[in-house]
């Protein structure tokens, strides 16, 4: 696997994506399902692919999911992460999603969201709704990522495993669906290539990467 050699908190901040945020009247549950079962024509972001596939190397690529919990709460809507244990092998230390590479035994990229929700969460999938899903996404460390959109009524009681989780948080949609929080950062690969890569800290979590990418596939889905 593709080893991290840098630290994106050092990097710059470039530019800024500056796009309106996500209308608040679209933040609601019923919307959000609406949205998914009637999709419009959108098309997803592609910003870092080529230094993603250079970086891969025609290494196999493993099939995993992630579950991209939208939490409905009272007051306003969450997204929920986890900031993953400092000791693992990919991503250590990173905000993600609850997720993970698929097993055989799994039946769908859905039931591989759900399990190492389950796992790595405590999150009974019973109080999971899955909405649907977004565009696969293709990982430096060698992952074709299936992002699963849910929605969970609190009160949930969640338990991070600690050989995989550090933390458990949530974030307001509101931020996270608006391009004034996008930050746009570069890094430049010592085969001579940048890579750029949004970034969206917020209070002392760093977002980047990843989810950050597919944070903003989700921001043009719900835009559209």
């Amino acid at each position: 696997m593709v080893k991290l050699t840098f630290d994106p908190l050092m990097m710059p901040v470039d530019a800024v994506a500056g796009e309106s945020a996500l209308a608040p009247e679209r933040m609601n549950a019923t919307w959000l399902r609406q949205r998914f079962a009637q999709q419009p024509e959108w098309h997803p972001e592609d910003l870092d692919s080529q230094a993603i596939q250079r970086m891969q190397q025609g290494r196999p690529v493993t099939p995993a999911s992630v579950l991209i919990p939208i939490v409905m709460h009272e007051a306003q809507p969450t997204l929920l992460f986890t900031q993953r244990a400092a000791h693992l092998t990919d991503h250590a230390g990173q905000v993600s999603f609850p997720g993970g590479r698929m097993e055989q035994s799994d039946a769908s990229p859905v039931e591989t969201a759900l399990r190492e929700a389950e796992e790595e969460i405590g999150l009974v999938r019973s109080q999971v709704e899955v909405i649907g899903t977004l565009p696969e996404y293709f990982t430096g460390t060698g992952y074709r990522v299936t992002p699963v959109v849910c929605l969970i009524v609190p009160p949930v009681s969640l338990r991070a495993d600690p050989d995989e989780v550090a933390e458990i948080f949530e974030v307001p949609l509101a931020f996270l669906m608006d391009g004034l929080n996008h930050q746009l950062r570069s890094i430049d690969l010592p085969d001579g290539y940048r890579r750029t890569f949004y970034a969206m800290p917020y209070e002392r979590f760093f977002i980047w990467g990843a989810t950050a990418a597919m944070l903003r596939n989700l921001f043009h889905f719900l835009r559209a």
